[in-house]
């Protein structure tokens, strides 16, 4: 078949048309599979197929006839799909079919920024496990804690809101976070 492709091919560079058609009879299907697979949109491998043999055409006389015809043409076609590949921007036809996966852009890919459903369950206990030994807490250092971590105030605003020294809020913050941390090995 080799020799039968050399043999076409030096036709159709001399201008023979009907030689031109068999080569394209022959190896059309070969591309569009080859596209097809490499691209998966059956509009596109159609028109990898048109441009390798409009590519064949007019390049016939840089073919090298101690090549083989079949390896000439499928690294055209397979570089015209890598290019195709390469400037693939977001092209969407309503009307067009839709394979699995076609059809989302790179943006739905990426993942989310939002906690999975499971994140959420195991965030949820923790928070309930965290509240409920904060209601464990000796009142003194409850308040402090609640208003620090819970109420987001400042140790100065604490130290207003509870009329003690800033020197006593951070002592009662702290014996209450090792108070929340003893408390919370065991349950977490």
């Amino acid at each position: 078949m080799n020799e039968m492709d050399v043999r076409l091919a030096k036709l159709a560079r001399k201008g023979d048309r009907v030689a031109f058609a068999e080569l394209v009879e022959l190896y059309k299907d070969k591309i569009f599979h080859l596209a097809n697979r490499m691209l998966h949109n059956r509009h596109e491998a159609e028109e990898i197929v048109q441009e390798t043999f409009l590519r064949v055409y007019t390049n016939l006389e840089r073919y090298d006839e101690n090549q083989k015809f079949s390896t000439w043409i499928y690294r055209i076609g397979t570089n015209l799909c890598i290019d195709r590949l390469r400037k693939r921007k977001a092209n969407y036809s309503l009307d067009a079919e839709m394979n699995d996966g076609e059809g989302t852009d790179w943006y739905a890919m990426l993942p989310s920024n939002e906690d999975t459903p499971d994140e959420q369950v195991v965030l949820s206990e923790t928070q309930t496990e965290i509240r409920k030994s904060i209601d464990t807490l000796p009142d003194k250092y409850k308040a402090v804690v609640i208003l620090r971590y819970l109420q987001d105030l400042s140790l100065q605003e604490i130290s207003d809101v509870l009329s003690m020294p800033v020197t006593t809020i951070k002592t009662r913050l702290h014996r209450g976070r090792e108070y929340l941390r003893k408390k919370l090995e065991s349950v977490l």
